[in-house]
């Protein structure tokens, strides 16, 4: 399979930190914040004998950088152009595409906007609240999120960012941050770079996000295969119910997947079988 290459890429107003790996047809992997491309490293490694598997930094966190100042708010459209720009920097024909949580929203305007460069989706858990029944409450408990995060700093609206995760009516306490005394320098490393990830996702994307509305006429009209994935420990979270109205939009099936919202990284390898079995039936 060989080493694993780390670079950058120029693309417009952004440097884009990049790791590729293995060979085979080219897996583009987009995450979502405050995630970067270290995230998928288990998920690329179980799949970099059967691809050429490609992942990045979005552009203003971890190590991609932004040409100037960060907009107020960051747009999905901005972000799938990165993703565009990147394939088309190295796919010489459609690749696959990979997109968790908000890297999924991302992948799938990917999709709406440039089917040509897509030969498949595989769309996990995307957070799009907008398609829920009660999206006005969702949309409210998520601007409420940012609004703690300007009055009152990270460290709160931290908390009530990860309360959303719980299950209503179940008695079990909401999932909670990891044991940092715990993790060995790589992880306390990646672990720093995902709380100033956090800020930059509260500050510039989490807005776009509580009001972002997926293309469904367009991934219908687009000839790329979507494969949604819900994780089988989700049931009951927001983003696994928002995958489950999407499938039902795109009259589809849903795609279950080991783990909950953080499935690709903490079932890597029974998450990699999944997402290539889907492939392989599109």
């Amino acid at each position: 399979m060989g080493a694993t290459k780390a670079d950058t890429l120029k693309v417009p107003g952004a440097t884009l930190y990049y790791e590729i790996r293995g060979s085979g047809p080219l897996l583009l992997m987009i995450a979502g914040g405050p995630a970067d491309a270290s995230t998928f490293e288990g998920v690329a490694e179980a799949l970099a004998d059967r691809y050429t598997v490609l992942s990045f930094d979005n552009r203003g966190t971890s190590r991609s950088t932004l040409d100037g100042p960060p907009p107020e708010t960051l747009s999905i459209e901005v972000q799938s152009d990165d993703a565009h720009h990147v394939l088309k920097a190295f796919a010489t024909e459609p690749a696959y595409v990979l997109g968790c949580s908000g890297g999924a929203l991302t992948a799938l305007d990917l999709v709406a906007r440039y089917p040509e460069q897509v030969r498949a989706l595989v769309a996990h858990e995307p957070p799009a609240m907008t398609l829920l029944p009660d999206s006005e409450r969702w949309q409210a408990t998520f601007q409420d999120v940012y609004d703690t995060y300007v009055s009152e700093g990270l460290g709160p609206a931290g908390q009530k960012f990860m309360a959303t995760l719980a299950v209503e009516g179940e008695d079990s306490p909401p999932p909670q941050m990891p044991d940092m005394s715990q993790m060995s320098p790589e992880m306390l490393e990646a672990m720093g770079r995902m709380q100033a990830n956090t800020e930059f996702l509260f500050a510039h994307q989490l807005r776009t996000t509580i009001n972002h509305v997926p293309d469904v006429a367009g991934l219908k009209a687009a000839s790329t295969p979507v494969f949604v994935a819900v994780g089988e420990g989700s049931v009951g979270q927001m983003p696994h119910q928002a995958g489950l109205a999407l499938v039902e939009r795109l009259g589809a099936s849903p795609v279950y997947v080991p783990g909950d919202h953080q499935g690709f990284a903490t079932h890597p390898g029974g998450f990699a079988e999944v997402v290539h079995k889907s492939f392989q039936e599109s």
